[in-house]
């Protein structure tokens, strides 16, 4: 995947990755900043999605598209697509920018609102990652962990670089006996947890 990237979505990683990394330096306010995940954890998740048993994906977090992005290039790997859900506005209107420049209109769709209130609708989902505010982790893994299916693949980001706020999440993930789970130390921390 990393190797058939279209010209027009690595111009769009390319703008996000150098506004990100500006938004980290210049004072941008903290809901405003893309906070989006390193190009590492972007191939990372694109392989993990393209691996992962059939059914949908997820993304629960999608700031201004960048990971959706690489993950788009796992649904068009694996033949499916891609439901990510942003809460602020602002950010739907960046992540719609970026579908519509990367080209991926095809297999990403974009929901304005919150996954908690739109769960009930998945079944059998094949992958998902969470990477919202933290606040919201416990009740967007219990609700996301019911909708995967058996071997299903759920990603949460940032549980290194916000470890103290997410200790108590991990632990109750990796004793959690509905999946098999580990911290994988790339990027800001992954816990990848299997759907048993």
């Amino acid at each position: 995947m990393r190797h058939d990237i279209p010209a027009a979505m690595a111009a769009r990683m390319a703008d996000l990755e150098a506004r990100d990394a500006a938004d980290r330096l210049d004072g941008t306010a903290h809901l405003a900043r893309l906070r989006q995940v390193p190009r590492v954890t972007g191939e990372f998740l694109a392989l993990l999605c393209a691996a992962a048993p059939p059914g949908p994906a997820i993304e629960i977090g999608t700031s201004a598209g960048y990971s959706a992005m690489w993950l788009a290039l796992a649904c068009r790997e694996s033949a499916r697509r891609l439901t990510t859900y942003e809460v602020l506005a602002e950010k739907v209107e960046l992540a719609r920018e970026t579908i519509d420049l990367a080209g991926i209109e095809d297999v990403v769709e974009i929901v304005h609102g919150d996954f908690r209130d739109d769960a009930a609708r998945w079944h059998g989902v094949g992958f998902c990652f969470l990477d919202a505010e933290k606040d919201v982790y416990d009740d967007c893994y219990d609700l996301a962990a019911e909708s995967m299916a058996p071997g299903g693949l759920l990603v949460c980001d940032n549980v290194i670089s916000h470890a103290t706020v997410l200790e108590p999440f991990v632990t109750r993930v990796l004793a959690d006996e509905r999946v098999d789970a580990v911290v994988v130390p790339m990027g800001k921390g992954e816990l990848v947890a299997r759907r048993r």
